[in-house]
């Protein structure tokens, strides 16, 4: 392990220099992956792997017809290297669980079925292990339980693969069977293209992970978005202008300076009166904020979270109330505004 300053803490990463893929593929030559579920994660990660001249199989419910087909469309062959659920889970020596969480609680018998002794179980979040009381998901004592998590969604990674970069992954041991646990799973997260790995564990993953889509990468971002374009609405501002102050001028020029060189630099390389009011604003926004994700945080630990996922995903109307939210979000001027935006930006039909 690379010993890096983080901001003047000191923390244990693993690159690709140190594991190499070489490496990966040697630890993992007599392995049959068996990736379970092609939906979000399941393609992005089976056919990284699969690139890499890695032993995959998918396995996906036949009557989840637009995810078999997809595997289908992506070079997977029913009967050769895609099967049901079952008898993928039966073939495999790893079994990366990649179903959604609540499917994970609702598959979990079927799969629990056709572990193996020796076999690894593989999670890409802790969710379904730290809420084992809520999911039910309790592993037999002779296998490995291990976990990578990329830190962006299933299209980013596989985009980044493509790119030759990666995205950055945790990884973590919850139970060491077979003595090769940590050497399966830092193979496995160099396999699937992780631009580097560091270590948390199952609970620690989930904490962060279900803090951060609900605050700053998903749920905040949105909030003080949707905020800032009505107060501008509110004061005669058009949609075009008031959509590319809120979110054009972030995504396609503010947050990509942040990605390459930090927001200290990105604060240093524009306008003085921007910085100005970015320095002095910046104060209120967090002090406003951190009451929200303190609740958030607590809410997460103590398993509130969890609960309420379970309960709202698991309900016989769930696609139609998701269904409406979501067109509620983009038929929103501010989204309907982006929608426009977006086909007058240069190159675009």
């Amino acid at each position: 392990m690379a010993k890096i300053d983080f901001g003047g803490v000191l923390e244990n990463v693993v690159t690709r220099e140190e594991f190499t893929l070489a490496k990966a593929r040697e630890v993992l030559k007599n392995e049959t992956i068996a990736v379970i579920g092609y939906g979000v994660q399941g393609p992005a990660q089976a056919l990284n792997m699969k690139d890499n001249g890695i032993n995959v199989i998918i396995g996906q419910a036949p009557e989840f017809k637009a995810d078999w087909d997809k595997a289908v469309r992506d070079g997977f062959v029913p009967g050769k290297t895609l099967f049901s659920v079952e008898e993928a889970a039966s073939k495999g020596t790893i079994i990366q669980y990649l179903v959604s969480d609540a499917a994970q609680r609702i598959l979990w018998p079927k799969v629990r079925q056709c572990l193996k002794k020796g076999d690894a179980l593989y999670f890409s979040h802790g969710f379904s292990i730290t809420y084992k009381e809520q999911t039910g998901v309790i592993p037999p004592a002779d296998v490995d339980v291990i976990l990578v998590a990329p830190k962006g969604s299933g299209t980013s990674v596989r985009r980044n693969f493509l790119a030759g970069t990666g995205i950055n992954s945790s990884y973590s041991v919850f139970q060491d069977f077979t003595g090769r646990a940590e050497e399966r799973t830092l193979a496995l997260g160099i396999a699937i293209g992780s631009g580097y790995l560091f270590p948390t564990t199952f609970e620690k993953e989930v904490f962060s992970d279900l803090t951060g889509e609900r605050g700053v990468l998903m749920g905040a971002l949105a909030g003080i978005m949707d905020a800032q374009y009505q107060v501008l609405r509110e004061n005669g501002h058009t949609p075009s202008e008031a959509f590319n102050e809120t979110v054009e001028e972030l995504t396609q020029s503010l947050i990509r300076l942040v990605d390459e060189n930090g927001m200290d630099w990105m604060y240093s390389n524009c306008s003085a009166t921007a910085q100005r009011g970015a320095l002095d604003w910046r104060p209120r926004f967090r002090d406003a904020t951190l009451p929200v994700f303190t609740e958030l945080y607590e809410k997460v630990r103590s398993g509130e979270e969890c609960a309420r996922v379970l309960k709202s995903t698991g309900a016989p109307n769930y696609k139609e109330v998701l269904n409406a939210e979501l067109s509620e979000l983009g038929n929103s001027e501010l989204w309907r505004a982006g929608a426009a935006v977006r086909k007058l930006r240069p190159g675009k039909k």
